[in-house]
């Protein structure tokens, strides 16, 4: 048996460190996620963990009332033995 782990890049607006605390608030209420990561520089929020893609950038999107691009999705599997095979989707 293996698990679906997903990494996804999105492009959002981030202005000020107000707008980076209210994306931030929004990643941690969301119990799916293992990791995320925002950049400032990049206008970039990458995130980590079993989900369906789509569902996190539409709560994203709803809770920070900003528009989310979805640049790259990299699916990856755990399997039993602790390997991790890497696709992109």
């Amino acid at each position: 048996m293996s698990i679906k782990f997903y990494r996804m890049i999105m492009r959002m607006n981030i202005d000020c460190n107000g707008c980076v605390r209210k994306i931030r608030r929004a990643l941690l209420e969301m119990q799916e996620l293992e990791n995320h990561s925002i950049d400032k520089k990049q206008c970039s929020v990458t995130v980590f963990g079993s989900f369906i893609p789509q569902d996190i950038a539409i709560r994203l999107r709803k809770k920070t009332n900003r528009r989310v691009e979805i640049l790259d999705i990299k699916e990856e599997e755990i399997v039993d033995d602790g390997g991790i095979a890497t696709r992109s989707a």
